[in-house]
């Protein structure tokens, strides 16, 4: 042990120097002059040494000389104890919620709705005292390490304080001043942003503060996905293509693109395919969308009357004619600035059935594109389309449907008449749903007649979906073909979790997201195999305690609304008749006392901890009785159990919607209800070990859906399929 000279001794008085311990784990902690990860008398004596000898490491008040301010300094430095640890990375931007798991850390937020920072205290240790939270520009983990001064995008950061108390819920904090941070996304959706709670007050991210970020983007705020882009636009009304299988009849093309495309390359298109009885010419709102936000929009005419097979060989020759003839198209403006391999196909109604038909015989061969391939489309986006047969196949294509629950002309019937939702089972890729209600066939163009069909008051009107259908189709775009991995949020979560100051909130979306099929996803059951109720396709069992289950075919086999018990599919239309259709799942119902549709999982499939989330999709049964007497979102509760008898239960209503109940149209059979109206319901794991419950995710042996009193809605009837973890 060094000794501590009479000199040194005197200037450790004067100064008062208090040689207590203590410990810290950060590198550049000034009073740790040993560098042993503590502040202890031997920090002290060393400190002497380097002052005895001269040596300005010691020179602690940076004037260049050594001096009893030298030691008052160090005794400073040392009194205030170096910080705990490095900064915290943890989850802080969240949708506050009512109840378990209290916060909901979502990854996009849209301008305008509110904010706030949650802090689980069995992830991260919760300051006490006032403490400044930053909403920063996003950095990377680099930008960050070489520069971690705190700067706030409203202007100034916000004191806020936490209790810290025992649960999620005593530790959150609403962000004031969200509408000075900056959604203008240019042309993308969002602007990403980092959260720092600075717990020392020191303006830079340092140790002991908690970040949302560090190694990632901590939020996105998306701007109004409804207002046009940044970019002019220009606009050639009509010119004529000349292609082999174009008829002469049905030869025109529109096109609009950036008005400064002769700066651009790799220009992302969109090609609109319309349907019988609509113009090409009637799709403006979309050119306009989607040319002020950097992309060439072409809409041709579609050869409808015949059918389908023609509707789909117009989509295909005035693609080929197009990208055959850019140095001529618009005096060539387009050549060397289009990535046609960055291609969406948009279809209406016969042109909605064309574009998926026009695929598929792509696939088999039966159409052999010449200036362009299949790996060249990379969305096929079908909106109301028709299903005469089962020739529609959209393969492994990005898949997207959107339809509207008051459509008069593609009825969506269960009985005669097209099937839209069979074509988006029929897909084998990432696909989605957008299914809105008191949407008719013609919303979705500028001067269709008005055929809506459903009960007065809900018609929502043309200008409302066109709005809803503008925000999913630019998100589509964004993340498929511009890999904006955010922008899938507005496709997968539930509607009524993310805040659209456009919308109105009477209007009622229901989403669907299945992510193709093959990767890393486990499948707990999708119905497709293991026809036994008690035997999920896993090979999980399933215990019942429920009623009225019912496990086949989706497909209402009497082809009327008409509630019938011996029909529990009823208001199924996710097959057609007499068709390879094959889609699957359950249904059951509960009334009035708990119960339970329990899985309990093989041992080989009960570490879970790979994977991010739970997902399911489920519907309500149309005028069935259950449904009927207690209309309105249904809600229940997902309970995970461990194999130490540990467990989680999340209610699918804290996080603002449960299961949507069918449109109250009437028709085709008495009572009220049309199509079952499936949505996906995506729980973050993380979620149920919010607050340190006692879950092993590495030993789930139970995965248990609970109805009926204490667990959600007191009476339901519902379908249920495609329940999974994912990978992401």
């Amino acid at each position: 042990m060094q000794k501590m000279t009479r000199t040194g001794a005197l200037l450790a008085v004067a100064a008062g120097l208090a040689l207590g311990s203590a410990a810290y784990g950060q590198a550049d902690c000034p009073a740790d002059i040993d560098g042993d990860g503590a502040l202890t008398l031997f920090d002290f004596l060393e400190f002497q040494n380097l002052f005895d000898v001269g040596d300005l490491a010691a020179d602690f008040d940076g004037d260049g000389e050594l001096t009893l301010f030298d030691f008052l300094e160090f005794q400073n430095q040392f009194d205030m104890g170096c910080p705990s640890g490095d900064f915290t990375q943890i989850e802080l931007a969240a949708v506050e919620l009512g109840a378990f798991p209290h916060a909901d850390y979502v990854r996009t937020f849209s301008a305008g709705e509110v904010i706030s920072v949650a802090i689980d205290p069995a992830q991260a240790g919760v300051p006490g005292g006032s403490v400044d939270v930053y909403l920063v520009a996003d950095k990377s983990a680099a930008e960050w390490d070489a520069d971690p001064m705190l700067v706030d995008a409203r202007g100034l950061p916000q004191p806020a304080s936490f209790s810290g108390g025992a649960s999620t819920a005593d530790n959150i904090a609403m962000m004031g001043g969200t509408g000075f941070l900056n959604a203008d996304a240019g042309e993308s959706i969002g602007v990403p942003y980092d959260v720092v709670i600075d717990v020392d007050g020191d303006g830079e991210l340092s140790a002991g503060d908690l970040i949302d970020g560090y190694d990632g983007v901590g939020f996105w705020l998306f701007k109004d996905l409804t207002t046009l882009g940044p970019v002019g636009t220009t606009r050639v009304a009509t010119y004529t293509a000349t292609f082999p299988g174009i008829p002469t009849s049905r030869d025109e093309q529109r096109l609009t693109y950036p008005s400064d495309i002769a700066s651009r390359t790799n220009v992302p298109v969109v090609i609109i395919s319309h349907g019988n009885g609509q113009q090409y010419v009637w799709y403006d709102y979309m050119h306009d969308h989607f040319a002020s936000h950097g992309w060439v929009v072409m809409s041709h005419e579609n050869d409808t009357v015949p059918g389908i097979e023609t509707a789909s060989t117009t989509t295909l020759t005035h693609t080929d004619y197009f990208f055959g003839n850019l140095d001529t198209i618009a005096g060539g403006v387009l050549d060397g600035r289009i990535d046609q391999s960055r291609t969406v196909w948009i279809g209406h109604s016969r042109g909605g059935e064309g574009v998926a038909r026009a695929y598929d015989r792509i696939v088999t061969g039966s159409y052999n594109p010449v200036n362009y391939s299949l790996d060249d489309i990379l969305v096929v986006s079908s909106i109301a389309p028709t299903d005469f047969g089962n020739r529609a196949l959209p393969g492994d294509s990005n898949f997207h449907l959107i339809y509207g629950s008051s459509d008069g002309d593609v009825r969506g019937s269960v009985g005669g008449g097209s099937k839209p939702f069979a074509i988006y089972e029929r897909g084998t890729g990432d696909k989605q749903v957008t299914y809105i209600q008191g949407a008719d066939h013609n919303d979705f163009n500028c001067c269709g007649f008005n055929d809506f069909s459903g009960p007065p008051g809900t018609e929502i009107g043309r200008p409302e979906v066109q709005r809803v259908a503008l925000i999913d189709w630019l998100a589509l775009i964004q993340h498929y073909v511009r890999g904006n991995e955010p922008a899938r949020d507005v496709l997968e979560r539930q509607w009524e979790s993310l805040d659209y100051s456009a919308i109105a909130d009477t209007t009622v979306v229901d989403n669907e997201y299945r992510p193709a099929r093959g990767g890393d996803d486990f499948v707990v059951d999708d119905f497709q195999t293991q026809s036994s109720t008690t035997l999920a396709s896993s090979g999980a069992t399933v215990t019942l305690g429920v009623t009225g289950v019912f496990e086949g075919l989706m497909r209402d086999l009497d082809s009327s609304y008409t509630w019938n018990p011996s029909q529990p599919m009823n208001g199924m239309s996710r097959a057609r008749p007499s068709s390879p259709d094959d889609t699957s799942g359950v249904t059951f119902a509960w009334s009035g006392s708990p119960a339970s549709y329990t899985y309990t999982l093989l041992p080989i499939h009960r570490d879970v901890t790979g994977f991010v989330s739970l997902s399911f999709r489920a519907c309500q049964i149309s005028r069935s009785p259950e449904t009927a007497a207690e209309l309105g979102d249904l809600s229940f509760t997902v309970t995970l159990v461990d194999g130490s008898g540990g467990s989680s239960s999340i209610n699918i209503g804290t996080y603002g919607g449960g299961v949507e109940e069918p449109y109250q149209r009437t028709g085709d059979g008495s009572g009220a209800g049309w199509s079952n109206e499936f949505e996906t319901i995506t729980i973050r794991l993380a979620d149920f070990l919010r607050d340190g419950t006692s879950l092993d995710l590495s030993d789930v042996e139970q995965v248990r859906f609970e109805f009926g009193p204490g667990s959600g809605s007191s009476q339901g009837r519902i379908g249920l399929d495609d329940v999974e973890f994912r990978i992401e």
